[in-house]
């Protein structure tokens, strides 16, 4: 199969599940703003609404969307998603929540956008965080290991960093346990990124 990724974008979250479960995945960077991929195609011929993550099985048949990714991801190796028979609906759940109310909240930060409008989806993202953080069940969303959730909130506390939004402690440990997983080095390492400590 294979990722269709830009850096510092959510794609990161698949690559690092992908990454983390040992599946077999080729990479191919995408330029977001010429929709140009690093092999010279086109982006909108695998995803026509020309952007990441897309990820082409290898049936040739296409996923996009982050969330519907990461839970094919955990649908097919159930060590990233929690156990207990809502454990799919828990994750779904969180999912949808970093998706909709976090990831959204920081559009005003990668977008042009007055002060103060910088300003006020700072305070909004701290405050989505804070409430994460009383979802916490353990050293992970859910409990004593990774899912896919954990790896989307990974790439939301990188944001937060890079501009500065107030992050819990629980959620500040949770950002550093995962710096430290060799899944999460190997992908930052194959998208050329650093990490933001």
């Amino acid at each position: 199969m294979k990722l269709y990724y830009a850096p510092e974008a959510c794609s990161l979250a698949d690559h690092i599940a992908l990454l983390e479960v040992g599946a077999a995945v080729e990479i191919e960077r995408a330029d977001l703003h010429t929709k140009k991929t690093q092999s010279g195609g086109d982006l909108r011929t695998v995803n026509p609404k020309g952007y990441v993550p897309a990820l082409v099985l290898d049936d040739g048949r296409v996923i996009t969307e982050n969330i519907a990714l990461l839970d094919w991801i955990a649908d097919q190796y159930p060590s990233l998603r929690p156990d207990g028979d809502l454990g799919r609906t828990r994750l779904l759940e969180m999912l949808a929540f970093i998706s909709t109310e976090i990831h959204r909240a920081f559009k005003p930060l990668w977008h042009p956008a007055t002060d103060r409008e910088k300003e006020k989806a700072r305070e909004q993202v701290a405050q989505l965080l804070r409430f994460t953080e009383t979802q916490m069940r353990g050293d992970y969303l859910f409990g004593d290991r990774l899912s896919v959730a954990d790896c989307y909130l990974f790439v939301m506390l990188r944001w937060s960093e890079r501009f500065g939004v107030e992050v819990p402690d629980t959620l500040l440990r949770l950002r550093r346990r995962m710096d430290a997983l060799p899944s999460v080095q190997r992908a930052m390492e194959d998208e050329g990124m650093v990490a933001v400590a």
